[in-house]
C-alpha cells in the first residue's frame, strides 16, 4: 500500500458516512462510527473502537483494543452531541480509552499533539490534555480534568474529577490525586499525596537553563516554605520576582485554583530538597 492510499481491511466496519483522509490504514476487525473524522496517515492496528463525534488528527495510531468517543459515564449524560477533538501524532495503546464530553462542561473532550498513552489509561468526559505529555499504564482522569504540557503521569495514578496537573510535572507511580499539582513539580503517594520540590531532572531535559530553574526554585520556596498563604505568596512571588512566562504560570495556576494544592511536603524534601 502506498503511504497515499487509504486501507480498509475486509474486516473492518466503517460507516459510509465517516471521513478518511489520505495515507489512513484500517485493521482487521476495527469498527468507526458514522460521524468520526481521521486525518491523513492515521493508523488503526486492529480491533480499534472509535464512535461518536470524533476528530483525529494527523499521523496517530491507535494499538488493539483502544476505544475512543463513547459516551461519558456521567449520570446526567442524556444523549447530546458531544465531541472528542484530538491532534496530531498521538499514540494510544492497548485498552485506552477516551470519552466525549458532556452538554455541563463544554461539551468537547480535547487533546493536543505528541502524546502517549500507555495501556488502560483513560481520559474522562470533558478533559482537556495538552502536548508531549505521557501517561504510564493506568493512569486515569477523572471528568473535567486538565494536564498540562510535558506533565508526565505514573502509572496506576487516580486524578480526581475537576483536579488540574501543571506543566512540567511529574506524578509518581500509585499516587491518588485529589487537588491541584504545581507546575514544574514532583509529588507522589496516596493519601496524604506529598510534595518532592521541583520536577529539576525534567526541566533539565526539556532545555531549561540554570537561572531558568534557579527562578522558580525561588518562587517554590515562596510557595511551599515562607510560611505564607496562597494569597500572600502570589504577592510576594510578584513583588521578588522578575517578570517571566515561568512567574505567570506559577502565579495564574495557583490563583485559579478551585481544589487547592498539593502542598505537603515529603520528610526527604524537607530535609534535602531540590
Amino acid at each position: 500500500m502506498g503511504k497515499s492510499e487509504t486501507f480498509v481491511h475486509a474486516s473492518a466496519i466503517v460507516h459510509p458516512q465517516a471521513q478518511l483522509d489520505s495515507g489512513v490504514y484500517i485493521g482487521p476487525h476495527s469498527i468507526i462510527g458514522e460521524k468520526v473524522y481521521l486525518k491523513k496517515n492515521t493508523r488503526l492496528d486492529a480491533h480499534v473502537y472509535i464512535t461518536g463525534f470524533t476528530k483525529v488528527g494527523e499521523s496517530c495510531r491507535f494499538f488493539p483494543y483502544s476505544a475512543l468517543g463513547t459516551e461519558p459515564q456521567d449520570i446526567t449524560y442524556q444523549g447530546e452531541e458531544t465531541r472528542v477533538i484530538i491532534g496530531d501524532r498521538n499514540i494510544f495503546r492497548e485498552f485506552m480509552t477516551v470519552h466525549r464530553g458532556t452538554s455541563k462542561g463544554g461539551g468537547e473532550t480535547r487533546i493536543g499533539n505528541d502524546n502517549y498513552f500507555m495501556a488502560y489509561s483513560h481520559i474522562a468526559h470533558d478533559c482537556q490534555v495538552g502536548n508531549n505529555i505521557t501517561f504510564i499504564n493506568g493512569a486515569t482522569l477523572g471528568g473535567h480534568c486538565s494536564v498540562g504540557d510535558f506533565a508526565q503521569l505514573g502509572a496506576l495514578t487516580p486524578v480526581h474529577q475537576f483536579c488540574r496537573i501543571g506543566k512540567f510535572a511529574f506524578i509518581g507511580g500509585n499516587s491518588t490525586i485529589t487537588q491541584d499539582v504545581l507546575p514544574f513539580s514532583k509529588v507522589a503517594g496516596g493519601r496524604p499525596t506529598l510534595l518532592y520540590g521541583l520536577n529539576a531532572i525534567g526541566l533539565r531535559r526539556s532545555g531549561f537553563s540554570r537561572d531558568r530553574i534557579n527562578s522558580i526554585k525561588k518562587m517554590f520556596k515562596i510557595v511551599f516554605y515562607s510560611k505564607l498563604n496562597l494569597t500572600q505568596a502570589v504577592e510576594k512571588i510578584s513583588a521578588d520576582v522578575p517578570p517571566s512566562e515561568d512567574r505567570d504560570e506559577i502565579i495564574g495556576f495557583v490563583q485559579s485554583s478551585s481544589r487547592g494544592i498539593v502542598k505537603k511536603a515529603s520528610e526527604e524534601w524537607d530535609k534535602n530538597w531540590v
